[in-house]
């Protein structure tokens, strides 16, 4: 595996200002239309109520509080009037907050359970070249940081940035309504504020970019580090790991303090602008108090105003670093997205009704590097109903024919035929139904046994049965705590090596495939447990093309044919007695493992 430490974490971050981007994270709204008009809406009647709050404390002020032409019980009565209202409009602008709020949260976990889906699916399409390029660690990144990241962007930024937006060009409005001229006065400070906003983005742009290739990679040594963790303390390498580990997380907490330090000068510069404008209003406006072209109502709604105007600049520190690592994270998700796969699939692929089980390998060359071929003009037919065993060293190719018929790869020359048709014509889907593939490794669920045979499928238990004893299950499920409903995997049961390589016989009878490979199917197993898997092998390869790669020669004896690789290439083909006759590498291979005990690769 190639270690690049994230998949594209080193590639040039969007902007803000991406349009295309943003295009791009809208459509996914486009479901939950209603949702966000709602929450616009909302928005418009929050700040709305904000905006009335400091007018009618001029009102308060200026035509009750100061004006001494009315009686007492008069101001006291205008006072209770307008305190009603007041009141009443903190209390509408907190539900309508509330109903925001959670309207966006809702709306929010749909969008982003849509794009969850998708990406999941998505990647479950790609090849498997793909996931030998990319760390997985990283992979795990997009769908779960860089989704909540988004998450958090809908929730926390997109409608209380419209709010905002509102509720700047509001104030505005009412302060050249209010006073003309010290509103003019005050708009001087919005080039200050727009310059000073475009250097901190540029800084804070460049941070976020390391912080984000730093996590990705702590995420994939992370992944790396606990899947090996066995091999980590058998051969000694703890401290080793752990430093390596260190010197990463260091990295990470260094670029997260210089983030730090970023917003710790943004957020002070922002109160010493927002203290010089409120001083320059008192200054001005207390001025034309005293020369009597001003009235006090007004000088203190200019400072809530002004108050309320940098509220969003302060927040805008906070915001702005969810919008860039959201922008971040969307640019990784669709870039993903993006990518396809190496094995193309036809508009209109082949699904025949009928197989007979014909596999032809017609000149076959592939290499998993360029340059470097694994197998070089490899043919071979293997007919209906007969058994294939390829034998051979490490390296000789055994897997990667397994590989090219299971089409995982596409061969770089030469055609991989079933029936006479091409894999690369034919539906993946298809051809996953008709292909069983039992492997030395088997991948067990956390679910019961009957789970894990089936997969989902549905069956009779009669069927079910006479599977579980075709596969030699059933004096293991018999000898189980609760039989069939047992758990297994994770928080369950653990199945030793033969009892696994049984269960994955059961997953193959349960799916019934006309042609089935066994690639190193028997090894690593007791003795007592390889007879068991022989008598599995024999139920299960009978009417159907098979191919067996094994270990242990006496898996492949009963074959119709083997085969001898070395180098990508057939040495030797024939049956086990003609091959022991004719004394070449199978005699040799044989004799070393019946005489010396050497396992093969």
């Amino acid at each position: 595996m190639k270690h690049g430490y994230g998949y594209f974490e080193e590639d040039t971050l969007a902007t803000v200002s991406d349009f295309g981007l943003w295009k791009r994270i809208l459509s996914y709204t486009g479901r939950q239309w209603r949702g966000v008009g709602l929450a616009v809406i909302l928005a418009l009647f929050i700040s709305g109520t904000s905006l009335a709050l400091p007018y009618i404390v001029r009102i308060a002020i200026d035509s009750y509080i100061i004006n001494e032409e009315l009686a007492i019980q008069a101001r006291f009565a205008g006072l209770t009037k307008l305190a009603l209202p007041y009141i009443g409009l903190i209390a509408l602008g907190f539900i309508a907050n509330f109903l925001q709020v959670t309207l966006l949260e809702w709306t929010s976990q749909n969008i982003m359970h849509r794009l969850r889906q998708h990406l999941f699916s998505h990647l479950q399409g790609l090849d498997l070249s793909f996931y030998n390029r990319n760390p997985i660690g990283k992979l795990v990144t997009r769908l779960t940081n860089d989704i909540q990241n988004m998450h958090e962007m809908f929730t926390s930024v997109i409608v209380t940035l419209f709010n905002d937006l509102i509720r700047i060009v509001g104030i505005l409005g009412v302060l050249l309504w209010m006073n003309w001229r010290l509103a003019l006065i005050m708009s001087l400070l919005i080039p200050v504020m727009i310059i000073y906003t475009i250097w901190f983005s540029k800084l804070a742009r460049k941070v976020f970019r390391e912080i984000r290739t730093g996590l990705a990679r702590i995420n994939s040594y992370l992944q790396e580090s606990l899947t090996g963790v066995s091999i980590i303390q058998l051969f000694l390498r703890t401290k080793e790991t752990y430093q390596k580990f260190n010197e990463l997380n260091q990295a990470y907490f260094q670029k997260t303090l210089y983030q730090i330090k970023i917003f710790g000068i943004f957020m002070p510069l922002i109160e010493v602008m927002s203290a010089f404008s409120i001083g320059l209003i008192i200054w001005y406006g207390g001025s034309n108090i005293i020369a009597g072209q001003m009235t006090l109502g007004i000088l203190v709604a200019f400072i809530s105003y002004m108050r309320l105007f940098f509220q969003p600049l302060r927040e805008l520190s906070q915001k702005y670093s969810i919008v860039q690592s959201a922008m971040a994270s969307a640019e990784r998700i669709f870039q993903l997205l993006d990518t396809k796969s190496t094995l193309p699939v036809q508009s209109e692929p082949l699904s025949p009704s009928t197989v007979k089980g014909i596999i032809d390998f017609r000149n076959v060359s592939f290499g998993y590097e360029p340059g470097e071929p694994v197998i070089k003009n490899f043919t071979h037919t293997v007919q209906p109903g007969e058994t294939l065993a390829i034998v051979g060293a490490t390296g000789a190719g055994k897997s990667t024919i397994i590989n090219l018929l299971e089409r995982f790869y596409d061969p770089d020359q030469g055609e991989v035929c079933i029936d006479g048709h091409d894999l690369r014509r034919m539906d993946p889907h298809w051809l996953r139904k008709q292909v069983g593939l039992v492997m030395q490794d088997v991948f067990i669920i956390p679910a019961s046994i009957k789970k894990n045979i089936l997969l989902d499928r549905q069956m009779s238990d009669n069927d079910l049965q006479r599977i579980i004893a075709d596969a030699q299950l059933t004096e293991v499920v018999s000898q189980l705590p609760q039989s069939m409903d047992t758990r297994i995997g994770e928080g369950g049961m653990e199945l030793s090596a033969g009892q696994k390589q049984l269960l994955a016989f059961a997953r193959v009878l349960a799916r019934d495939p006309r042609i089935l490979v066994l690639d190193e199917a028997t090894s690593n197993v007791d003795t007592e447990t390889e007879i068991l898997i022989e008598r599995a092998i024999e139920i299960t390869l009978a009417n159907r093309t098979s191919i067996v790669i094994a270990h242990r020669l006496s898996t492949i004896r009963r074959a119709d044919r083997i085969l001898v690789m070395d180098q990508g290439r057939i040495v030797e083909q024939g049956t086990h007695e003609s091959l022991m006759d004719s004394q070449g590498i199978y005699y040799t291979l044989q004799r070393l493992q019946n005489g010396e005990h050497f396992a093969l690769a």
